[in-house]
């Protein structure tokens, strides 16, 4: 399995995937919505994506990352906002593969840290951050507000 930053030609495969995301999530969106979305990050340079493949090419996964800045550090840093594995590559290495090649382009964009959320009923997305050593937040809530 081997791990990239995705390009325009990956897209196809890509909205797949996140349409799939969507979908586990329980907020399925059209697939052609799903592919504007992502054509618009890449094009406006606002996220990097990665994806793994299997040694067939066939993509399993991806993660994807915004750049943010960690003011109480007074450093870049990254939210690892979106990670999705197949459902058939599940329990494979693929998420941690994805993890990886987030944190070393974190550490290679000079950033203090990488963030993410996860859903509380995500136990085994849990288990392989902390795993990987990922620290739960003790201290600080997380809040949305609605605007639309």
């Amino acid at each position: 399995m081997r791990t990239q930053a995705v390009t325009a030609a990956d897209l196809d495969e890509l909205a797949e995937l996140f349409a799939a995301y969507l979908s586990f999530y329980e907020v399925p969106k059209p697939l052609a919505q799903v592919r504007d979305f992502l054509t618009a990050r890449l094009s406006g340079g606002d996220s990097t994506i990665f994806i793994a493949r299997d040694e067939h090419g066939v993509a399993l996964g991806f993660v994807q990352l915004y750049p943010l800045f960690a003011s109480l550090m007074l450093q870049p840093s990254w939210l690892l906002s979106d990670l999705y594995v197949s459902e058939q590559a599940r329990r494979l290495g693929v998420g941690e593969a994805l993890m990886n090649a987030a944190r070393a382009h974190a550490e290679a964009n000079g950033a203090c840290g990488l963030q993410l959320e996860t859903a509380k009923s995500n136990l085994p997305g849990q288990a392989l951050y902390e795993r990987l050593g990922y620290v739960r937040d003790e201290v600080f809530y997380t809040y949305w507000l609605a605007l639309k």
